[in-house]
């Protein structure tokens, strides 16, 4: 089973998908998991340049998070899934398409069709949406905000539109939760709603 989580910054992705994989792991299963961008040597030098640096053009921010997932695809995710194991990532494609394809405007097919190039077609069983109001999901946000988190209240808007059109569009893959719930129950309500995939 390879299962993502995505959702507005602050919505509790990381959260859910290490009690997930805590979850699975407690069945049993062996789990790997993994985050975008990052989860290798290259793609956390990517993901330094892309949160920790300066201002970055669309389409080129598009394009390093996609050379990100492709290593991430090559080099964990598609070993892992080769051997049996589960896989639980942080992100993955539809980042892409909701923050840059979406919400910066680049056009979701153009978007899709580089990351389809990128992972060699390879999409999520699941994608777990955590839905929470943008303004909720930054009070959520503590410490240090990199690049993306800076971009404010109109920004983290339209992501999360975006991300609502991409739950519409592929309606069969994604499993949309309420994120205002406590930890521990909304990650046993995702377990449960992912219990007939595996």
């Amino acid at each position: 089973m390879f299962v993502t989580f995505e959702g507005v910054d602050g919505s509790g992705k990381t959260t859910q998908a290490r009690l997930l994989a805590e979850l699975l792991r407690a069945e049993g299963r062996d789990v790997v998991e993994t985050r975008e961008p990052g989860g290798t040597r290259l793609g956390e030098e990517i993901r330094s340049l892309l949160l920790d640096g300066a201002d970055v053009a669309p389409w080129a921010e598009a394009a390093l998070f996609a050379a990100a997932r492709a290593q991430l695809v090559d080099e964990v995710i598609r070993p892992a899934l080769a051997r049996g194991a589960d896989v639980v990532c942080d992100r993955y494609v539809d980042s892409s398409l909701a923050y840059q394809g979406l919400a910066r405007g680049l056009g979701l097919e153009p978007v899709l069709a580089l990351n389809l190039a990128a992972v060699g077609g390879l999409l999520p069983d699941r994608t777990v949406l955590l839905l929470l109001p943008p303004d909720e999901a930054a009070a959520r946000l503590d410490g240090e905000l990199d690049r993306i988190e800076r971009e404010g209240d109109d920004f983290a808007a339209r992501v999360d539109q975006g991300y609502r059109e991409l739950a519409h569009r592929f309606h069969e893959r994604f499993v949309c939760v309420d994120a205002t719930q406590e930890p521990d129950s909304l990650a046993r309500a995702i377990r449960a709603e992912l219990r007939h995939d595996s």
